[in-house]
């Protein structure tokens, strides 16, 4: 197995352990409905957990490409096979949302809400407010990615590495998740939206693309900030790549002001 199936490969596995542990709890007559958000952190958790086991000494598991690019930056992973490795990563997820599809087949039908069988596909807000939203995937991101740097910058014993992954991604879950979802990667995100969009789900609504443009340039934004943080605090490096994480920072806020201007205000929450 090359290091792109690898990667296509491991990132199915995740959306379907963690698109799973969704539709297990939203959709209706399936026996976890109604289970609460715990049960999803930990199912995305321990579905990073296992896709990180499955391939991590073939590809390195990155499975998202913001962890991609943070690596890269990060002088950790050559820019030839950047694009490879998202390319494989964005198939990965569009396929694992759909077998996720395939796995509750019966309970779409059984499910009338559509956002319900939206959320089972791609995250969304709370409460609708860009500029917040970009804020939350860019900050669950940064501590996705620096935290990734402060875990490898240790050693554990053999084998125990994936599952200190999977615990940060359930503690970012747990303490950061609540706004948006935690995206955190837009291979998670934007392959079962595409997923969801060319799927024949039964009674399915439309595929929310006016908001998918914040859970794939925030956790973008976001795995470039947590790296040139841990770069500037542990390693002393200010170079133009803070320069450009601190620009892309600013557009993109700036990008979530003017969307939420172009939204119907009844749509945007106040902050």
């Amino acid at each position: 197995m090359n290091v792109y199936l690898a990667e296509f490969f491991g990132t199915a596995l995740l959306l379907l352990m963690g698109g799973g542990v969704v539709a297990n709890v939203a959709l209706k007559k399936t026996n976890g409905s109604g289970a609460d958000w715990i049960v999803i952190t930990v199912g995305w958790g321990l579905g990073v957990t296992l896709g990180v086991y499955a391939v991590g000494q073939i590809s390195g598991a990155h499975l998202n490409p913001a962890v991609t690019l943070a690596l890269a930056i990060n002088g950790d992973f050559p820019w030839s096979q950047v694009p490879g490795y998202m390319i494989a990563q964005l198939i990965g997820g569009v396929f694992g949302g759909m077998l996720t599809w395939l796995m509750y087949l019966p309970h779409w039908r059984a499910t009338e809400d559509e956002a319900t069988k939206l959320g089972v596909f791609a995250t969304g807000p709370a409460l609708k407010n860009y500029t917040a939203n970009f804020i939350s995937e860019i900050i669950g991101t940064a501590v996705l990615t620096s935290g990734l740097l402060y875990i490898g910058a240790n050693k554990f014993t053999e084998g125990l590495n994936p599952l200190i992954v999977g615990a940060l991604i359930v503690a970012i879950g747990l303490s950061l998740g609540g706004t948006t979802g935690y995206a955190i990667n837009p291979a998670r995100d934007l392959g079962p939206r595409i997923a969801h969009a060319i799927l024949p789900i039964t009674g399915k609504g439309g595929s929310g693309w006016g908001y998918a443009i914040v859970p794939i340039l925030g956790p973008m934004v976001g795995g470039m900030l947590g790296t040139v943080i841990y770069r500037l605090a542990f390693k002393g490096i200010f170079d133009v790549w803070t320069v450009v994480t601190l620009i892309a920072l600013v557009l993109t806020l700036l990008l979530g002001v003017a969307l939420n201007k172009k939204s119907p205000q009844e749509e945007i929450a106040k902050i």
